[in-house]
């Protein structure tokens, strides 16, 4: 199938298609004319991005670990790959660190607003 085709498939534009294959996500085969073929295992790998996105992981953790999960229905599920439950590990430490600086962040609004409102 067609780039135009993948992102139909997956509902992701055709150009973060191109940015995945930048990024060592997906390597579609080359035909002759420079255009790419992609098959199922793309299509899941997308899908597997996605859901990898949506852990807050980016992609140079995600090309790390994409061959280390398969789809099993809505989830995905790990393998047996070394380093991958560490590396897991650290994405949620360092989201976790992210979430408190936030919420630091969040609380100092909160008093500047509490501020303001109390001199009106």
């Amino acid at each position: 199938m067609r780039i135009g085709d993948l992102a139909r498939e997956t509902g992701v534009s055709r150009r973060l298609l191109r940015y995945y294959e930048e990024q060592g996500l997906l390597r579609p085969l080359r035909l002759a004319n420079g255009y790419r073929e992609y098959g199922e295992a793309d299509v899941a790998a997308v899908r597997r991005i996605r859901a990898m996105l949506a852990a807050g992981l980016p992609t140079a953790v995600i090309a790390r670990l994409l061959d280390c999960v398969h789809d099993d229905g809505d989830r995905l599920v790990p393998e047996a790959c070394p380093g991958m439950i560490a590396g897991l590990r650290r994405e949620r430490r360092r989201i976790a660190a992210t979430i408190e600086r936030l919420q630091a962040s969040q609380r100092a609004l909160d008093g500047m607003l509490a501020a303001a409102a109390e001199h009106r």
